[in-house]
């Protein structure tokens, strides 16, 4: 496990302004002791814990902001597509977001040709319209973004040990 020190204080205060509070607070220390992001060299120090953890915090950001269409396109696409991330979302007990990635699993492999080659901004763009099977699935995410930030954030507080380290 990665050493992600929080002040118990600063945990305290954080839980107090409400489970999104909490849950970045520790995404934020977790990003921070890894140096920002995920990498080959830092997910080999990190428990599956936090490799899930800040997986979802990836997800929920890329998704927000563009959909799957940008996450396929920046190149997490191996991570959620090839990796038991979605295994570990639903040992978290969330069996519909885990189906969710599922079914974008398939539209991956389908389309995933035209969305991780080259290209300029315009024909990116072109892409949310050449590509309406992703639609639904962006929507079901922005839907549940909510329920299933908080449920993140329960099961960390539930595990925290297996996230961080209280001081």
């Amino acid at each position: 496990m990665t050493d992600v020190r929080i002040q118990d204080a600063e945990l305290r205060e954080a839980a107090m302004e409400g489970w999104d509070a909490f849950l970045n607070l520790v995404i934020d220390k977790t990003r921070e002791a890894i140096g920002g992001e995920l990498t080959a060299e830092n997910m080999a120090q990190m428990s599956s814990q936090q490799i899930t953890l800040i997986g979802y915090a990836t997800l929920r950001d890329e998704l927000m902001d563009g959909g799957f269409v940008q996450l396929i396109h920046n190149g997490y696409a191996p991570f959620f597509f090839r990796n038991p991330f979605d295994k570990a979302v639903r040992e978290w007990g969330m069996a519909d977001l885990c189906s969710l990635i599922r079914h974008a699993k398939k539209q991956y492999q389908r389309y995933r040709d035209d969305i991780e080659k080259e290209m300029s901004e315009e024909e990116f763009m072109s892409l949310y319209e050449r590509l309406p099977a992703f639609e639904d699935l962006d929507d079901e995410f922005v839907s549940n973004e909510e329920k299933w930030s908080e449920q993140v954030a329960t099961y960390v507080d539930d595990h925290l040990e297996e996230f961080v380290i209280v001081s």
